[in-house]
């Protein structure tokens, strides 16, 4: 890569977190109404605590807590393995709403406003996942995770892991702003209308 590529990559990244900041920090002032609510109403119907904090990896093998609404009942020796044997029992109704209108994932940009995410990257993984990854697998750990990515607008829980994968790296070499732009109002597409509805790929 000569210099006026690296400068311009260098460019794109800038512009990458400067979209970050400001649409983490405006989401999170437009959807405070709808996390107090979701807040209470998990309160009110589970114990424990409203936020579940798991560790993951980000960029180059960085460690960080990604945040989420808790969606079912705390069981903290299935949570440190992640053990989803028993999802379908601990779950709630309100938990059950909020996974699939995707309201559980809005604390993330949290994550995204301190820098540990991205709006769009690939999705972040488990370190036990990371160190058995193959030299093609490990390129997807070159750029900060994201709330949203090239496979969850592709497909998400259709594909394959070594799709998913395909699309991670796939997103990795070909990042710039316009790819972003696309996978962003994609993902607004598919949460409003539905996967089915907006199957073509980009």
């Amino acid at each position: 890569m000569d210099r006026k590529d690296t400068k311009f990559k260098s460019i794109n990244f800038f512009i990458k977190r400067l979209i970050d900041l400001f649409g983490s920090s405006i989401g999170l002032i437009l959807i405070s109404p709808v996390l107090l609510i979701s807040a209470i109403l998990i309160k009110v119907t589970m114990p424990g605590p409203i936020f579940f904090k798991q560790q993951r990896i980000g960029k180059d093998k960085r460690l960080f807590y990604i945040l989420k609404l808790r969606t079912m009942k705390v069981d903290n020796a299935a949570e440190a393995k992640h053990d989803t044997s028993k999802d379908s029992e601990r779950k709630t109704l309100v938990g059950d709403i909020l996974r699939r209108t995707k309201i559980d994932e809005l604390p993330q940009l949290i994550n995204v406003f301190v820098g540990d995410m991205s709006l769009v990257g690939p999705r972040p993984t488990f370190a036990e996942q990371a160190e058995v990854y193959s030299e093609y697998q490990m390129q997807r750990l070159k750029m900060n995770p994201g709330m949203t990515g090239l496979a969850q607008v592709n497909g998400n829980t259709a594909l394959s892991w070594e799709e998913r994968i395909k699309y991670d790296v796939m997103y990795v070499n070909n990042f710039s702003i316009l790819l972003d732009i696309k996978i962003l109002l994609k993902t607004i597409m598919v949460v409003v209308f539905g996967e089915k509805k907006f199957a073509r790929k980009i």
